[in-house]
């Protein structure tokens, strides 16, 4: 279990080069709450909005995840264990003010997208960034 990857899998990396294309900066594999011992793999920290990958394997997707035929008790407690963690960790980071998005490793990168832009819009009520670069007065010194 030490070789499996815990941060920068094909889907966060698929996630993350959506957002990012999208115009939308983040943070990376952070503590949305310091005192929570809780890594969110997208952190938005102005917004307060926090996104979760979470493997169909480890976190137990009711599509897609499976238990091993061996030690299948342990294995069926440790995939429950987690799936506890996730809902309590989803209950203290709205606690504290802030949104959570879960997906599934499996899903489509641009819907997760979608579903995190709209997060983003409902905390901020802002309008979300488009492809193309927007006017910046960095030129206009006016020397006041």
């Amino acid at each position: 279990m030490s070789a499996q990857a815990t941060r920068d899998t094909a889907p966060e990396m698929a996630l993350r080069r959506e957002l990012h294309r999208r115009g939308l900066r983040y943070r990376v594999s952070t503590r949305p709450i310091r005192s929570l011992r809780r890594t969110a793999d997208v952190v938005f920290t102005k917004a307060h909005v926090a996104a979760f990958v979470d493997g169909c394997f480890w976190h137990g997707c009711p599509e897609h995840g499976t238990l091993p035929t061996a030690n299948s008790d342990w294995w069926e407690a440790k995939i429950l264990a987690n799936a506890g963690r996730d809902r309590a960790t989803d209950l203290a980071l709205e606690a504290g003010g802030w949104t959570v998005v879960r997906c599934w490793e499996d899903e489509e990168s641009s819907v997760v997208a979608d579903r995190i832009e709209a997060a983003l819009a409902k905390t901020l009520a802002l309008e979300i960034p488009t492809n193309r670069p927007a006017a910046s007065n960095f030129g206009n010194q006016s020397g006041s």
